[in-house]
């Protein structure tokens, strides 16, 4: 007799394997950590804005810093990688263009 397997996709090598489990203090840090650094770099091309530049960059830094600690699989990791590389770029614009507290202390 021939034995029945069960078709189950072959997640192994994909980008957005998962565990099948859930995980919402790692993926909601993975997203927070995207829309930060999204933030930070769309504003780092604006001088006047580098308040906002460099605070979301640094808390995108952060949070995607404690995220990586955290992670579980791949789908989490790839998302903090993005968001901690556009956070990093806007952060450093941001401090390039008057930093955290530019203007305000001083």
């Amino acid at each position: 007799m021939a034995q029945q397997q069960a078709l189950r996709p072959n997640t192994a090598g994909s980008l957005f394997a998962t565990d099948g489990k859930p995980h919402p203090l790692q993926d909601t840090l993975a997203v927070a950590t995207l829309v930060l650094g999204v933030l930070a770099f769309a504003t780092s091309f604006f001088h006047g804005l580098h308040l906002l530049t460099s605070w979301a960059g640094l808390l995108g830094i952060l949070t995607g810093m404690y995220g990586q600690w955290i992670s579980v699989t791949t789908r989490q990791r790839f998302g903090l990688i993005l968001g901690l590389g556009a956070s990093g770029v806007g952060f450093m614009l941001g401090m390039a263009h008057g930093g955290l507290f530019g203007g305000l202390i001083g």
